[in-house]
């Protein structure tokens, strides 16, 4: 059966979706100032697919990766919270299989350039 596309999702949908119970939402939610969704009229929560998203890119961070809860918080202050999806292209079974790329080692002539103009850009703005 098709899963039907939704703008907003319940916390019960979502919890079946990611296979989480709701109090864990609710305490990532008060954990994670990028997870925040809608509430309606009732004050019920609306998730909407970017929110869901970002829940299993955190439950990956936590669960999978073995971050701490302030290490996958820094993890994700360190990339837009809207990037985040994009990292689960390989390691999550809920989102759809795209073109998953290996990703780009520096060689050391690259970190040595990058280097060389971080400190170019230091001299420029320290100059008097």
């Amino acid at each position: 059966m098709e899963e039907i596309k939704k703008t907003y999702y319940s916390i019960s949908e979502v919890c079946t979706k990611t296979s989480l119970e709701p109090h864990v939402l609710r305490y990532w939610e008060s954990e994670f100032p990028s997870l925040r969704p809608k509430k309606n009229r009732a004050g019920n929560r609306a998730y909407r697919d970017k929110d869901i998203d970002l829940i299993l890119y955190i439950k990956k961070l936590l669960y999978e990766d073995q971050f701490t809860i302030p290490g996958a918080k820094k993890k994700i202050a360190d990339i837009r919270a809207d990037e985040a999806p994009a990292l689960l292209q390989q390691s999550s079974p809920a989102l759809p299989e795209q073109n998953a790329q290996a990703p780009v080692v520096p060689s050391d002539a690259m970190r040595q350039e990058t280097i060389s103009q971080l400190k170019s850009l230091l001299e420029i703005i320290t100059a008097p």
